[in-house]
């Protein structure tokens, strides 16, 4: 394929069936109606990836509050296979990054991806995700079932050392982002 022109568009009531479409023939399982009705919630959260004009991705993520902590969870991110390695992916990954450092109160990004999928994890690795978890039984009706958990960090939480046997002190560090 030639250099084309990638652009992300806003998801709308007009072209969320596409959205609907595209998921259904690059993800393995299946998405509820609650979970397109979010979508249309979330403005620039949701994109449909264009090239050359027609919709060949999207990237879908919602802002999660657990574990004390202000995260950023990408629910699907995905391009339709012969449009693969046109950088397609890496545009939406770097769309979703920006939100986070124009935001400031992110402490990390994450999502889920089947154990079994290295092309996936690597791409991710490529953006400094790292596995974090491995989630046992995650997938209800596709095989392998689990999945691990890829994170990339935005803030560095305290890391503590092993507790100093003779005092009983435990020696904490925290490291500072330049």
């Amino acid at each position: 394929m030639t250099k084309g022109r990638i652009e992300l568009g806003d998801i709308t009531q007009h072209n969320i069936k596409q959205l609907k479409r595209l998921n259904q023939v690059v993800f393995p399982v299946t998405y509820n109606d609650k979970f397109y009705k979010d979508v249309l919630e979330v403005g620039e959260l949701a994109k449909l990836a264009y090239y050359n004009d027609i919709v060949v991705g999207a990237v879908c993520c919602r802002v999660d509050t657990s574990d004390n902590q202000r995260r950023l969870y990408i629910m699907t991110l995905g391009c339709l296979a012969s449009y693969r390695r046109l950088h397609i992916g890496s545009v939406m990954v770097k769309h979703v990054l920006n939100i986070c450092e124009k935001d400031g109160n992110f402490d990390n990004v994450f999502l889920h991806v089947q154990v079994n999928n290295e092309g996936a994890i690597s791409f991710y690795e490529k953006f400094g995700f790292e596995i974090v978890e491995e989630k046992k039984n995650y997938y209800k009706r596709i095989e392998p079932t689990d999945a691990y958990v890829l994170q990339k960090s935005f803030r560095n939480t305290p890391k503590s050392t092993p507790t100093n046997s003779a005092n009983g002190e435990t020696n904490s560090t925290v490291e500072k982002k330049s």
